[in-house]
């Protein structure tokens, strides 16, 4: 009798063993077909995604190729298409670069050297970076309205190169704070160590040794950043930028426009002429755009020091 309930007790647990065998391979093959569904799901998401963008800039290159001339680039807005240029707003977009990266990269490298090597552990110090998080993902528009309160009407700057490129800086800052936060991080604690072990005090740590590191990454997160100001129009708009200007800037105090504005401009209006200018003014910003992307990834390619 003992003998016959041990085969039994031993059938019956062979028989729950093949049991859970077939509902364990049925789980991973359930499992592996979702996989395959989603994989394929977000493979079909980015190729519409490419397709459409390819679509976009061909359309934008067959559109507005033809109109890129020395008079375009030489010429100022005009209310025939055919006088019409891009003079007054390639100038102005550079003004804007300048001042914006004069104001925005001393104060966005110095806060992130400050929070990360000198700020203590404490809860205001976690205030200010869950902040400054929120700051880089808000909307620019609200940058705009800041820009218009503060600087235009309060300030009474009113609608000048200082007031937009201001408002420009204070939109990238929270990003060149991050990026340069995070450069700083991944510099190898080693080094920090090593500077420390032969004498170095702690600024000479900082800014001969860490900073140096961190500097491709630092110049990575800026030139992205300022690559981001310079295609940003609602905040321009908001604070008075003007659309149609016939003259280049000659100081802070004037009055100014940059290329998505008079991009926008031309593309509100009726003629199909200014939307062929509006996409030949598109052709020249993805150029500019394209150029500091690379020379972001050249630069940091090209200087980084240590490969993590």
């Amino acid at each position: 009798m003992a003998n016959t309930n041990d085969s039994l007790t031993s059938v019956i647990e062979l028989g729950n063993t093949e049991h859970e065998s077939v509902v364990n391979q049925k789980r991973m093959a359930k499992r592996k077909l979702y996989d395959k569904l989603f994989y394929r799901l977000c493979q079909s998401t980015i190729l519409l995604a490419l397709v459409t963008l390819v679509i976009l800039v061909v359309h934008i290159i067959i559109s507005g190729v033809s109109w890129l001339s020395l008079d375009f680039f030489t010429n100022f807005t005009s209310r025939f298409a055919e006088q019409a240029g891009i003079k007054a707003a390639i100038m102005g977009s550079m003004w804007v670069l300048v001042l914006t990266a004069a104001f925005a990269i001393p104060l966005g490298v110095s806060a992130a050297i400050f929070l990360e090597e000198y700020a203590p552990k404490k809860k205001w110090v976690e205030w200010i970076q869950i902040n400054i998080g929120n700051l880089a993902g808000m909307p620019s528009i609200v940058y705009g309205l800041v820009g218009l309160t503060v600087f235009v009407r309060y300030l009474n700057f009113e609608r000048s190169l200082l007031a937009g490129s201001l408002t420009l800086a204070l939109l990238v800052l929270p990003i060149i704070i991050i990026s340069s936060q995070e450069a700083i991080k991944a510099v190898p604690l080693s080094l920090r160590e090593a500077a420390y072990a032969l004498g170095a005090k702690k600024w000479q740590v900082v800014f001969l040794q860490v900073l140096p590191a961190a500097l491709p990454g630092i110049l990575t997160g800026v030139i992205l950043s300022i690559s981001r100001a310079i295609g940003e129009t609602a905040p321009l708009i908001v604070i008075g930028a003007l659309s149609f200007v016939a003259f280049t800037p000659a100081s802070i105090w004037d009055e100014f426009t940059v290329l998505p504005i008079q991009i926008y401009n031309w593309a509100s209006k009726p003629q199909e002429e200014f939307h062929q200018l509006a996409a030949a003014a598109i052709i020249v910003l993805l150029v500019l755009l394209f150029a500091m992307n690379f020379l972001a990834i050249y630069l940091r390619q090209k200087y980084q020091r240590y490969k993590l």
